[in-house]
Order: structure tokens, then sequence, then C-alpha cells
């Protein structure tokens, strides 16, 4: 059985001081819950007081990005090991806002899923089309591509921690949401993909998230399908009260 993960990306919004206050608000709701993985991205301003607050609960803190050099003359970037050295255990690679805004490709993608598996911080791979992909028939092949440029140099025993989101990117942030048979057929594909260059066995474990418009109102019907295997959360996760409700579909 595939452990859901549901995760929390924050972007760029909360103050540490914010951050600190979300985490006291949230742990009370989520107390307990062992069903799912439950996961926290910050920005890295506060993972230093996200980490901390969370410590010795049922919550885990991830970043939402990374290079792909373990240190180096990179101006702005943050390391695999920094992150490692203050207690992050999952990654955010290719979200959609990183390649449409800052021109990530699916090499750097690789590169970047390379450093996370070496270091053995948990991956989580975003792949996804655009509206005009969708609608001139391409998703398919889009993201066939693109979880196939992922895995280059990838191999089944390294594919044990890999997590995939898929994110429909006409969807996010759009209050559009692909129907849960839409997210669905995708996730298969997906999986299909995986099965084809990686085997069935890993294919089966490698756990596909959701994440588009995830909000409390559609996440019983989204997270019921049986491909789907957990959620990414943006918006409706800045508010403890509303990512506890997604967690407790």
């Amino acid at each position: 059985m595939r452990k859901p993960l549901i995760a929390a990306n924050w972007k760029m919004y909360k103050t540490p001081a914010q951050a600190e206050e979300y985490v006291k608000a949230f742990l009370p709701l989520v107390t307990g819950h062992d069903r799912d993985e439950i996961v926290l991205c910050p920005s890295d301003t506060s993972l230093g007081v996200v980490i901390p607050a969370v410590a010795g609960s049922n919550v885990a803190v991830g970043g939402q990005n990374m290079h792909w050099a373990e240190e180096g003359a990179y101006t702005g970037e943050t390391s695999v090991l920094m992150l490692t050295a203050i207690g992050a255990t999952h990654i955010i690679i290719g979200h959609s806002e990183r390649r449409q805004y800052f021109n990530e490709t699916d090499e750097l993608v690789n590169k970047k899923l390379a450093t996370a598996l070496k270091h053995k911080l948990t991956p989580i791979v975003c792949i996804g089309e655009v509206l005009a992909e969708r609608e001139a028939g391409h998703t398919d092949e889009v993201l066939r591509k693109q979880i196939t440029l992922a895995l280059v140099g990838v191999t089944p025993e390294d594919a044990e921690n890999i997590v995939v989101a898929y994110e429909p990117v006409w969807a996010i942030g759009t209050g559009k949401t692909a129907t849960p048979e839409m997210a669905a057929e995708a996730h298969l594909l997906i999986r299909s993909e995986i099965a084809r260059r990686l085997g069935r066995h890993v294919a089966d474990s490698i756990r596909i998230l959701y994440g588009g418009s995830v909000k409390p109102d559609n996440a019983i019907a989204l997270l019921n399908q049986p491909e789907i295997d957990g959620a990414l959360v943006g918006g409706a996760s800045l508010d403890p009260q509303s990512f506890a409700k997604i967690i407790k579909y």
C-alpha cells in the first residue's frame, strides 16, 4: 500500500513569525493523524523556525527549491547540504512556477533530482501541462516527455523514494480544477510511463500526488481516486484550518 502524502507549498508567503504562529495552530489539528504523511514546505527564511517547531510531531518539513550543486558561487541559491543540515527531509523540484518564471528545464529538474537522491532528501518532482498544450491534445506527450527526462540516469533502486506531483498548470491559482476523472487518467498515464522505464514494481510503489487548486471541498473526490496518492496544496494550505480539513478528507 502506498501511504498518501499531503504537502503544503506556502510559496512566497509567511514571515518566520507568521510561520511559527501557523505551526502552533496547525499541530493540534493533526495530532495523532498517521494515515497520511504530512509535509510543510515554507520559504527558506522560515525553515529554521518551522523545523524545530514541528520536532517530535507527525509533520515533516521540506524546501521549495534547491540548487543542483552541493556548493559553489551561486548567489541567492540554497544547497542540499544547507537543507539537510537544518533537518529538512523533503524538497519540491521543478514546480510549474519555477519552470514558468525561472526557466527551469527538464534537464535541470533531472540534475536536482539526482542531487536530492544522493543526499536522501525525498524529492517531490512536479510535472504538468499548460492550457495550450491540453487544448491542443498534447497532454499525454508532455507528461511522457517530462517524466522521461526527469528520470534520466535514475535506477529502479534510486526511484524508491521519489514522489511525483501532477500539476495541470492551467488549474494552479486559477480556481479551475481537473475533474477527478481527468486527474486519475493523467496519474495512470504517468504510472504507466514510470513502469515502462523502471518496471511495474517500481511504478506501483511510487506515490503520485495531485496539485492544482486542491481545496477542502474537492479533496474528497480527488483523493479517493485509486491512482491519486495525495496532494501538493498551494493556496488552501496557507490557512491551518483549511489544510487540516484537506488532510482529514
